[in-house]
């Protein structure tokens, strides 16, 4: 009985992680779709590109969240080890101490599994 419900977790699981290698490849594009929104210039004559790359970005978050991959929350958190890849860290009155105060790079989750850590700046 323990193999049989072991075996039958594992191929769960498969199941669960079957796109884990396709969906950290898309977060390489997502992550270009922002840089390009934040480098955008977003006066009148550009409103229909900056329009048409929103909605890019839009439909990557809607195909993401259908498939079970989350966001995870960085900025005003405390530092998590398993969730946050800190980069820098920084003295910080405004902010308690191993508090996420910058976010870098998004960091996923795919069904509860951390695929991808955010790259953070924390408060010493």
């Amino acid at each position: 009985q323990n193999y049989k419900k072991r075996v039958e977790k594992e191929k769960a699981d498969i199941y669960k992680f079957a796109n884990e290698k396709l969906v950290i490849e898309l977060l390489g594009v997502m992550d270009n779709v922002d840089r390009a929104i934040g480098s955008m210039d977003t006066s009148e004559s550009n409103k229909n590109i900056v329009d048409g790359v929103q909605m890019i970005q839009k439909t990557l978050e809607d195909f993401l969240k259908k498939h079970q991959v989350e966001v995870i929350e960085a900025v005003g958190t405390p530092f998590d080890p398993q969730k946050h890849h800190a980069v820098m860290t920084e003295a910080n009155d405004e902010h308690p101490s191993e508090t996420v105060i910058e976010e870098f790079q998004r960091g996923y989750e795919l069904n509860g599994k951390v695929v991808r850590p955010a790259m953070v700046k924390v408060s010493e």
